[in-house]
């Protein structure tokens, strides 16, 4: 089994890769092939990425980068990364990816009708400023294959470079997602084997 992050506007940073440790995640999917940005704010990282990068082309990287897994796979995806995971979900692609977990993916309002082909777990923050996140969580938890909550953290907490980080919001879910099922043995040795994509 093997583990992809897909980044959040940030990009490659050295808090994604310390998640990326922990999990013994295998390949970081992120919109800068490979550079690591620097952003200052989630402001200047937003505005970066929509004027260089864009949701589709984004989505475009990581549909080209899924069809070439050989082996089990979850996806974990922040944000813009969580709201591609999503739109991904319902493409007719690789069978072997096994389910998702999508934290504070915003955009996925806009993609309501996306129906998942395999698992998906959302994640959403306490409230968002531009949509009723109680209202999209039900809506989408009607879906089949999608299952949905609502913690008490906000958009970007397990992003130490975020304004929103929360240190035991990022602790419980790193351990939820090192205890997703044991049966996937998850090492954190494949750490070694990390590929930036």
């Amino acid at each position: 089994m093997s583990i992809i992050l897909v980044s959040d506007v940030f990009g490659l940073t050295p808090a994604l890769l310390k998640i990326s440790e922990k999990l013994g995640a295998s390949h970081i999917v992120e919109p800068y092939e490979g550079q690591m940005m620097g952003f200052n704010t989630e402001a200047e990282a937003y505005e970066y990425f929509v004027k260089t990068v864009g949701l589709d082309n984004y989505l475009a990287h990581l549909v080209n980068e899924v069809e070439a897994i050989e082996q089990q796979t979850i996806l974990i995806g922040f944000s813009v990364g969580a709201s591609i995971t999503w739109r991904l979900s319902e493409a007719t692609i690789n069978p072997l990816i096994n389910k998702a977990y999508c934290f504070y993916g915003s955009q996925i309002r806009n993609f309501t009708q996306v129906e998942p082909r395999f698992e998906v777990h959302l994640i959403f923050p306490k409230n968002e400023p531009h949509f009723d996140v109680v209202e999209l969580q039900n809506s989408l938890a009607r879906k089949t294959k999608v299952n949905t909550e609502r913690v008490e953290y906000l958009h970007g907490f397990m992003n130490s470079h975020s304004t929103n980080y929360d240190n035991s919001g990022y602790t419980r879910y790193i351990n939820f997602l090192r205890s997703i099922n044991n049966k996937y043995a998850i090492k954190e040795d494949n750490f070694v084997n990390l590929t930036i994509i």
